[in-house]
């Protein structure tokens, strides 16, 4: 009896602490969980199941659903990764160490080809920012105050404008659509706003959704995360980390469809069903076949649905990338293209049980494979948000929550790399602790060891290249002092050589002179040896008579 009292009370603490973990990691942007709980279509029901968990009710009164788990065939993913070529090549120099940002959350383009970001400036959202109904527990702060949303000149990374002070409070989503105007998502807020070109001013165009009130229905939202816009003024918006759904609005702002349901349905899948969303993260449209795509954040892949009515065309998802995938944006670029950022692994804080790295990945539309891959130095990400890739395929960008940076990368066909045993990184660039030197891309990120940079871009020289030249110069002049003497140097080389043949030339005569001593001895008069066997042989002397 004792045993199975001391087994129930083991039990009830170990739901409690599960659920205390679930729901502080559900308020998290950086931590999310791949087993997942159901909602209902009130869109707040995951959190009465948490409740009735931590009451110690147990799970008997809850009907989880249970949809099949699809298998797929395991790969050696790392060394799948490693085969990947590398197509884009990271331009560590832009935009500059003067621009400080915050967590970047969202990028995109103007029609003046401008890269815009959608930045927290000095808001982080943690486990503290939302309580448990979703509701933001931060008001007293107020409204971000400085601008957050910024345009970025593309070759030069110099801020060209900037808006939206005293607007926003927990910035998510950005979509220029094609007439310029401005589509954002702030999830404090739960609401969606259109901005006219540049802001207009900072006063919203549309607006929908209830100030700080989470919901669903037609008319609330609970945290939207991203906006997708037609040529003809209908709109998409993924809502997003409680509803896990995608609604179509006419140009007015009126609803005409929506479908999603979500698949927090208590077990995680290796390949999701179709029309499940784990946190529809972000939208991109594929206007070649009528197409909106999202990014379906935790089930790690992106679903495609015809833009008319919400009919399911197709997924992609890869063992490469992984089981979280952030965002997504469509190229048209090599007979279509998705380009994808992932995240990291982070379930209830366990070590995961495959193989993860945090990169940006290019998937073939037509073969569903991934093709290739990119990161800063060819190295991972931190915490990557969101992804942007220019029509042509030749530009991406991507935004990053921690480290607060905007990152670009170019194509390797418009770039030519150098590797970094050849090329020294720009002084402007360098930060010395100690004895060791790294490359420190932004006085907010960390820092990336360079090991290719730009030299060329579109025909135009980079100021990354003119520092590499004015170095390169100062190491030729280097060289010249080392492999060319100057004046002082030849001086005296010559004075000792003029010593040395001086010397030579004395030796030489004191050697002369003393052959010619020699020989004056010998033409003089004989020796005394010489002189007493003449004298003996004149005498008839013989030594050896008696």
């Amino acid at each position: 009896m004792i045993t199975s009292n001391f087994v129930r009370s083991t039990c009830c603490v170990s739901l409690v602490f599960l659920a205390i973990c679930i729901a502080d990691s559900a308020t998290d942007e950086n931590l999310s969980l791949q087993r997942y709980l159901s909602q209902d279509d009130t869109g707040l029901s995951t959190n009465k199941r948490i409740q009735q968990i931590m009451q110690g009710g147990g799970t008997a009164d809850i009907s989880w659903p249970q949809p099949p788990k699809l298998k797929a065939e395991k790969i050696d993913v790392k060394s799948e990764i490693a085969k990947l070529n590398t197509t884009y090549v990271y331009q560590s120099s832009w935009p500059g160490d003067e621009l400080k940002l915050g967590s970047v959350s969202a990028v995109s383009f103007d029609r003046e080809g401008n890269v815009v970001i959608f930045h927290r400036v000095d808001r982080i959202w943690d486990g503290q920012t939302f309580n448990n109904n979703n509701v933001f527990q931060q008001r007293r702060k107020g409204p971000i105050r400085d601008n957050t949303v910024l345009a970025l000149e593309r070759k030069t990374g110099q801020v060209v404008y900037g808006w939206g002070k005293g607007l926003f409070y927990m910035p998510h989503g950005l979509t220029i659509d094609h007439e310029n105007n401005a589509w954002v998502t702030d999830v404090a807020l739960h609401q969606v706003f259109k901005f006219g070109p540049r802001g207009s001013n900072d006063q919203p165009l549309l607006k929908l959704g209830m100030e700080f009130t989470p919901g669903a229905g037609d008319s609330k939202f609970c945290k939207p995360t991203s906006v997708a816009v037609l040529e003809n003024g209908d709109f998409f918006i993924a809502d997003g980390y409680c509803n896990a759904r995608i609604l179509k609005f006419d140009r007015n702002g009126k609803k005409i469809l929506a479908w999603g349901q979500n698949s927090f349905a208590g077990t995680s899948f290796d390949v999701a069903p179709k029309n499940y969303f784990a946190i529809p993260h972000a939208l991109t449209l594929v206007p070649e076949q009528q197409l909106v795509c999202a990014a379906d954040r935790e089930n790690g892949r992106v679903q495609c649905f015809f833009w008319t009515n919400g009919t399911f065309h197709s997924q992609y998802h890869n063992q490469i990338v992984g089981d979280r995938l952030f965002s997504m944006d469509y190229t048209p670029a090599e007979g279509g293209q998705l380009v994808v950022v992932n995240g990291p692994i982070g379930e209830l804080g366990l070590k995961p049980d495959t193989y993860n790295e945090v990169r940006g990945y290019v998937i073939n539309m037509r073969t569903k494979q991934v093709i290739s891959k990119f990161g800063p130095n060819d190295m991972q990400f931190s915490n990557p948000h969101d992804v942007a890739v220019t029509k042509d395929g030749s530009e991406i960008y991507v935004a990053e929550l921690n480290p607060m940076r905007i990152h670009k990368f170019l194509h390797k066909t418009l770039a030519k790399s150098m590797p970094m045993s050849e090329a020294k990184t720009p002084m402007a660039h360098h930060s010395v602790s100690g004895s060791t030197t790294v490359n420190t891309i932004s006085r907010s990120g960390p820092a990336y060891q360079v090991d290719e940079v730009v030299v060329k871009s579109n025909g135009s020289i980079s100021t990354l290249d003119a520092l590499l030249a004015q170095e390169t110069e100062q190491w030729s002049k280097a060289a010249n002092k080392t492999h060319h003497p100057g004046g002082t140097a030849i001086l005296v080389a010559s004075l000792m050589l003029l010593f040395a043949a001086l010397t030579f030339a004395l030796a030489l005569i004191i050697a002369r002179r003393r052959k010619r001593g020699n020989e004056s001895i010998n033409v003089g008069p004989p020796s005394e040896l010489v002189y007493r066997k003449l004298v003996a042989s004149s005498q008839n002397v013989c030594d050896e008579c008696p």
